[in-house]
């Protein structure tokens, strides 16, 4: 199986190095691609020079900074495109830790043995049909199941996440714990099935759109625990902005929904919580 872990970059260049550094000495058959956005600091130069020592290290340079979820839609497509198997987000300063990124491969679904958009049966319910092969279409990392959690991050920070995931499961009806976390596996059958070319979001809410996509395509979901640990160097890209846009599109996304979830007779898909 091969595996790509895909690192949107602006102004990162005290951290590229040392997170695509991890990732390959973590989990040696996985290769990397950086996405950077025409960083002035020279993110983009020194990526291409890690490149042109790994042959596992790809570099897609972009025009400017046209935010997170644009980046990326951009590698996912370059992804699926060049054949990979199993596709990872990651950020890169840091605060998703490569030496976890085995938890999130361990959990996620052999490629090819689901057809994506079969109804899950309902517990109990007796069905002449093959046994699931083990596993989910998409992993997410999870700050808020047993056995995660968050490293130097302030009372704020932690009642806004913990917040905006509350709200957001709310709103749409997702059962996973953290909604808005960056840090995902999906297979390349999930990643088509969720139609993420289309997501114009940013952000957080680029995630939680990701996430609410493959809801309603039927794909399993599954959280592993993982230690979120905030960046050292550099500064965040957080802004008042982007939370806005999250709060307000999730609203509309839940009006919208509300008739189709009281006419759902689909047994929803449950998310499966990992634990170790």
């Amino acid at each position: 199986m091969s595996t790509l872990v895909i690192i949107p970059t602006y102004d990162e260049r005290e951290n590229v190095e040392s997170i695509v550094g991890r990732v390959r000495a973590a989990t040696p058959d996985v290769d990397v691609l950086v996405v950077d956005d025409n960083s002035p600091d020279g993110t983009g130069a020194l990526a291409d020079a890690l490149a042109a020592a790994d042959q596992r290290i790809h570099v897609m340079h972009r025009a400017g900074k046209e935010g997170l979820g644009a980046a990326y839609r951009d590698g996912m497509r370059w992804a699926l495109d060049a054949g990979y198997d199993r596709i990872v987000e990651m950020d890169a300063d840091g605060s998703h830790r490569p030496e976890e990124l085995h938890r999130l491969l361990a959990a996620l679904r052999e490629p090819g043995t689901r057809e994506i958009g079969a109804p899950a049966a309902a517990s109990g319910a007796s069905t002449n049909a093959p046994t699931p092969t083990p596993g989910a279409d998409v992993v997410l990392g999870s700050r808020w199941v047993p056995g995660g959690g968050v490293v130097n991050w302030p009372a704020r920070r932690r009642l806004l996440s913990r917040g905006g995931s509350a709200y957001s499961r709310i709103a749409l009806g997702i059962p996973a714990k953290d909604v808005t976390g960056g840090y995902r596996a999906f297979t390349a059958e999930a990643l088509r099935s969720i139609h993420f070319a289309d997501v114009e979001s940013q952000g957080y809410c680029f995630q939680i759109d990701m996430l609410r996509r493959a809801y309603r395509a039927g794909l399993s979901v599954a959280e592993v625990p993982i230690t979120f640990v905030e960046r050292e160097h550099g500064a965040s890209k957080m802004s008042g902005g982007i939370v806005r846009e999250a709060m307000w599109r999730v609203t509309v996304w839940g009006v919208s929904g509300l008739p189709q979830r009281f006419r759902r007779t689909r047994v929803p898909v449950p998310v499966k919580t990992h634990v170790g």
